[in-house]
């Protein structure tokens, strides 16, 4: 899921040293369960973690009805978003608050995410009087992170090996290896500041919704590594494409949506940076 997301945003990726992840994951346990009835069977949680394939809009409209079905039933603590950086929010908003607004107080980045796919997500949460807080690691930040050794004794080794395994089939291969630790370190680092602004808006008897790319959700190796050990956390992936029995345990539930035209953007990407797989 990386590769087709990646491929037309490399070089605006690259000068931010911003990366992706994704996965293929497995079907739902029981597929006749529809959604509503399966996220009532998830409550009661703190925290629910929602994985997304960016590039899928089953996925963003899965995120619209969790946060309208949330927030109709007065449960909806707050929306953290992977979409905007850590100490934007549109807490100083009202629940008219124009589009433009919202953006300019999340600090939008349309390029990486178009608002036409997330902002109905997000105008929802507002609308209903719902904070959605940034959880992203802050760009300035992104940089000092790649030589933070302390961020590789947060995963365990076999962990962090995927880290660095996703990164590298996140970039087809076309990333230098010496680079790999670094990058796999602002992953951790991207999701330790999530886990962050999640812990930091929980409400008593209320659920946090954090939205973000599949990878950042795994019970192993992503946000809820670094979530408090007594905070409730339940784990939703939606996924397109084939099953991973190795992904079983990385979640709670698993929506499955149609599968998306292939594209190869792993030869889009080479083509763009004209440049052979590293060895």
């Amino acid at each position: 899921m990386w590769k087709r997301w990646i491929a037309p945003r490399v070089a605006l990726l690259l000068a931010t040293l911003f990366s992706l992840a994704g996965c293929t994951l497995l079907p739902p346990p029981d597929a006749a369960i529809a959604w509503p009835q399966a996220l009532q069977r998830l409550l009661p949680t703190d925290v629910l973690l929602l994985g997304e394939r960016h590039d899928a809009p089953e996925h963003q409209a899965l995120q619209r009805l969790t946060v309208e079905w949330l927030a109709q039933r007065g449960q909806l603590a707050a929306l953290v978003l992977e979409m905007a950086d850590a100490g934007h929010s549109t807490r100083s908003l009202g629940a008219q608050a124009s589009e433009a607004q919202v953006q300019s107080a999340l600090g939008w980045n349309d390029a990486l995410w178009p608002w036409h796919n997330y902002g109905p997500v997000v105008m929802a949460a507002v609308r209903a009087g719902v904070p959605v807080l940034g959880g992203n690691l802050p760009r300035p930040q992104l940089h000092s992170a790649q030589a933070d050794t302390r961020l590789d004794t947060l995963l365990t080794p076999a962990a962090l090996e995927r880290q660095r395994q996703a990164v590298r089939e996140g970039h087809c291969g076309l990333l230098p290896e010496a680079k790999l630790p670094g990058m796999a370190r602002v992953q951790v680092a991207r999701d330790e500041s999530l886990a962050r602004t999640a812990t930091a808006a929980r409400q008593p008897a209320k659920v946090v919704l954090l939205v973000a790319g599949a990878a950042h959700v795994q019970r192993s190796l992503g946000v809820p590594v670094h979530l408090p050990p007594t905070l409730i956390s339940k784990v939703v992936i939606a996924h397109t494409g084939q099953a991973d029995s190795a992904m079983e345990k990385e979640a709670d539930w698993w929506h499955a949506t149609p599968a998306l035209p292939p594209d190869d953007a792993c030869e889009q990407l080479r083509q763009l940076w004209q440049t052979p797989p590293a060895r």
